[in-house]
Order: C-alpha cells, then structure tokens, then sequence
C-alpha cells in the first residue's frame, strides 16, 4: 500500500514528521508538502508559474506551492506510482465547522477524492506540538482500520483530536459539521510610510456547536471524525428555485 502524506503547515512542520513517522512501518509512504507555510490556501492551484519539486536529506519532496498542488501533482505524474491513499496533516489547529472552507489541511485531502480509497485529514486542537503524539496515534488507527470502511467513493474523514494526553481522551464521535459565527473584523495596520493593510483576524466563535457537532465532541474530550464529500448542492433548494424560475419566465 502507498500512502501520499502532505499538509498546510508546511514540508517542516513537526505535525507532518509525526504524521509520518505513526506510518512509515504500516505503508509505503511518501512526503509531498508545500515549502512554506500554507494555512487558509484552501483548494487553490498555482497557475502562475512552473511548480519545481526539491527532494530534502529527508527523503520529503518540497513544492513552492499549495497544499493541493502538492497532492495534484503526487497523483498526476511526479511520482512513479500512483498513491492508493492520502493521508493530510497533522495540522496544529482545529478545522471544525466552517473552517473546511479555507483549511489548506482539508483541501489536500480533497484532492485524493479520486482515489478508490478514503482520505483522511488530521487536526490538533493546538498551536502547539505538546500533544501530538497522541494525535498520531488516532491517525495510525484510523488510518490502519480503513479497511473496514464502508463509504461512498470521493469520501473525505475530516479528524479533530482535542489537545489532550492519549489517556485523557474520552472516545471518537462520528459528527457532523457545526458552524461558526462571523469572524471578528481585520485588523488595520499602517506602514512607517503611511501605507495602510489589514490583517485577517481570527475565527469566529461555535454559532451552531450543540451536540452531534465537531464542535461539541471535541469540547467534550473525544476526537471528532466528520463524513466530507464535495458535493455542496442544496438539494432542498432545487424545488423552490424551480418554481421562482416558472413564475419568473
């Protein structure tokens, strides 16, 4: 089995050795991630310029580009064989709600939708690597019992791990995704020259995070595991925009 293995926070994030590190023995398994950090690149391509990989003492391939250039790439071409699976983080920071809109983390996985296999996309409630260790080792258990997953094809696991030690963890809850309320409003800043820019600022907070959301089950102490495809038809929409469209035209 191949396993492709990248990220947003970038080929030298420690989130992306530990990841590597809990499937190196399981898998063979190769690294592709973005040379810089890339949090929020969402599911954007570089179409501006060449892509150039650079393989490090590692063994980690290093692109100067997004997360899901990295894993479009692994798929289509750079690698001599085809993937069977891939596998993104481990991201320091939660991606719960709507953050799977922006996450560079979810985008990567995304981009394996193709695959006969699931994705998985791994998240640590923390900026910090304290607890990683325990975040792996959900990603190795989840990722080993694949197998016996029964899911559609193009099927994405969106995986929270609370920041927590591994014994302080309460369990897994399959959720769905919550959503968050309005982020706060950028940040203006000016220039010694008087030039004036504006810092994205953070997200807002758990709109809708009662139970059965990622929200709550990470908040709770168990890891969150949320069912993604990229399907985002409001199907209950159709009829009423059929029916405006006949009294319209």
């Amino acid at each position: 089995m191949r396993i492709l293995i990248s990220n947003d926070d970038g080929v030298n994030a420690p989130g992306i050795a530990a990841l590597h590190a809990a499937l190196e023995d399981y898998a063979e398994c190769v690294v592709i991630a973005p040379d810089q950090d890339k949090s929020g690149a969402s599911s954007s391509l570089t179409l501006d310029r060449p892509l150039c990989p650079h393989r490090l003492d590692n063994g980690y391939i290093s692109i100067n580009g997004t997360p899901t250039d990295c894993v479009h790439l692994g798929l289509n071409g750079l690698l001599e064989q085809t993937p069977d699976m891939v596998v993104s983080g481990i991201n320091l920071g939660a991606n719960l709600g709507d953050d799977v809109l922006y996450s560079g983390t979810v985008a990567a996985a995304l981009e394996g939708r193709f695959l006969d296999l699931p994705a998985f996309a791994f998240s640590l409630l923390s900026r910090q690597s304290d607890n990683l260790a325990t975040a792996a080792h959900f990603a190795r258990k989840l990722v080993e019992g694949h197998a016996q997953l029964d899911l559609p094809p193009r099927t994405v696991l969106n995986v929270n791990i609370p920041n927590l030690p591994l014994d302080h963890i309460r369990g897994v809850q399959v959720t769905r995704l919550g959503h968050r309320a309005r982020a706060a409003a950028p940040v203006k800043v000016v220039n010694p020259r008087g030039k004036e820019g504006y810092w994205i600022a953070v997200a807002g907070d758990a709109e809708d995070g009662g139970p059965g959301t990622d929200f709550h089950a990470v908040m709770q102490g168990y890891v969150s595991i949320t069912p993604l495809q990229l399907d985002r038809t409001f199907t209950q929409g159709l009829d009423s925009l059929e029916g405006w469209l006949g009294r319209l035209f």
